[in-house]
């Protein structure tokens, strides 16, 4: 596993190393520009929590993901009060890799 102090960095080594697509949430799955991803249709691969020193609103989770059809890249989202709705399915299968 590697180690990134911050959530930029975190998400320029992902890059460098092939996680090139940007996910972000669409309703009840991930999304890139091309596909939708359901929670069985991608694994998480590494994670990396960031904690705000004073401000709870500076706290991240930068996930590497990888979609079943090979489709590598990175997700970054807010958690606890700041974090996206999200329905349970999909909130179970990212907080599952928050405490390992």
């Amino acid at each position: 596993m590697y180690v990134y102090d911050t959530v930029s960095a975190a998400v320029k080594g992902l890059k460098d190393r092939g996680y090139n697509t940007d996910f972000s949430f669409e309703g009840n799955c991930l999304s890139d520009v091309r596909h939708k991803y359901h929670p069985e249709d991608f694994e998480i691969v590494e994670v990396y929590r960031y904690e705000g020193n004073s401000d709870p609103a500076d706290e991240a989770v930068v996930y590497a993901i990888e979609g079943k059809n090979g489709q590598k890249g990175v997700l970054v989202t807010g958690f606890g009060p700041t974090s996206e709705t999200m329905t349970p399915e999909m909130a179970k299968k990212l907080s599952m890799h928050l405490h390992e």
